[in-house]
């Protein structure tokens, strides 16, 4: 099997290191063909994935059409806002049977797309060979082989275990879902509870303020996610309540480092300028507003989140609105059926 790893950030190397240890031929591509030249002579990607090395079986390149050209499996690893540009640009060289893997995590402005539909619509020939990979996988760890666990999701059962059987390694374990719109809504939309995690953090709001966050975080997600078809359970699993927790409470997380900077007093143009890497809960997060809008759903902890990045709000005062709205009940089952609940 031949695959491609399309992005050389943390995430396309420490995939590329990964499935170099199992398969043969792994090429591993990257825009900047400077970058390419030094990872594939020192062997490591010092900008995004210091002191991880390469396996022999990797070859890097900058050169798109050798990097898929043949290839048995094509894993989309570059940023949300690159995949549709990178998808149309290797349509003419990768074959009808080629699987195509979505790793990114986000949604696309504008058309408020998820990454297989953009898929789709740019690689139609290959509609059918579409999965996408989530859940709770920091690039470092995986790169230092920590035990992790994943979930991919296609239409296809055929397709998501093909991907499952390319990915399983002794610390690298893949479960499947048959529920993309989750799978992708829970990767995309965690991304802007951790910016909430990362404000509570540099306002040193502590423990019980990041719980909650979390808590009333994952019931939002999972209310958009349920309009747009996706399956309740989907959002209790690893691409869910799994990527949540990891991304809101890791040193790892870009978006949760880019939430402390806003807590700090710092714009949202000094965050994106003094991180190496895309911070995609910004992009997500007016996105998510955009499709909370359309589908009528409330989701106060991203309406808060969007006003602090767009708006120029204080997240003092973000905090302070969202404690201070109106009562509710947890569960909004009981809000729509008040009747069943007892009266005293």
């Amino acid at each position: 099997m031949k695959i491609a790893v399309l992005g050389a950030g943390s995430w396309g190397t420490a995939m590329a290191v990964m499935l170099g240890q199992k398969h043969k031929t792994v090429i591993l591509w990257a825009r900047n063909p400077a970058l390419a030249k030094t990872i594939q002579r020192t062997r490591q990607n010092s900008e995004y994935l210091p002191d991880i090395e390469l396996p022999d079986t990797v070859t890097v390149t900058s050169d798109l059409i050798v990097a898929v050209s043949g290839a048995d499996l094509v894993v989309l690893a570059t940023p949300s806002h690159a995949i549709r540009e990178t998808a149309s640009a290797i349509r003419p060289y990768i074959g009808l049977q080629t699987v195509l893997v979505s790793a990114a995590k986000g949604l696309e402005l504008g058309s408020l797309k998820r990454m297989s539909e953009i898929l789709t619509e740019e690689l139609p020939a290959q509609a059918n060979n579409i999965a996408v990979l989530s859940g709770p996988s920091h690039a470092e760890e995986v790169g230092l082989k920590q035990p992790t666990t994943i979930v991919v999701a296609a239409a296809s059962q055929r397709i998501a275990e093909t991907v499952q059987d390319a990915f399983m390694m002794p610390y690298f374990r893949v479960y499947t879902n048959p529920d993309v719109i989750g799978v992708e809504m829970g990767g995309a939309l965690k991304n802007i509870i951790a910016l909430g995690a990362g404000i509570a953090d540099g306002l040193k709001l502590g423990d019980n303020t990041k719980a909650a966050l979390m808590t009333r975080g994952l019931a939002e997600i999972t209310r958009l996610g349920i309009a747009m078809q996706a399956k309740p359970l989907t959002f209790a699993g690893l691409s869910g309540i799994g990527d949540l927790m990891v991304t809101c409470t890791s040193q790892h997380s870009r978006n949760r480092r880019a939430g402390i900077m806003l807590a700090q007093g710092k714009s949202v143009e000094e965050v994106q300028s003094q991180t190496n890497m895309v911070v995609e809960g910004i992009r997500s997060t007016l996105a998510a507003h955009e499709l909370a809008q359309r589908f009528q759903v409330e989701m106060p902890i991203t309406e808060q989140i969007y006003q602090v990045l767009y708006q120029h709000k204080s997240p003092k005062e973000a905090v302070l609105d969202l404690m201070t709205r109106g009562k509710t009940h947890e569960m909004e089952e009981v809000a729509i059926d008040a009747g069943s609940w007892k009266q005293k």
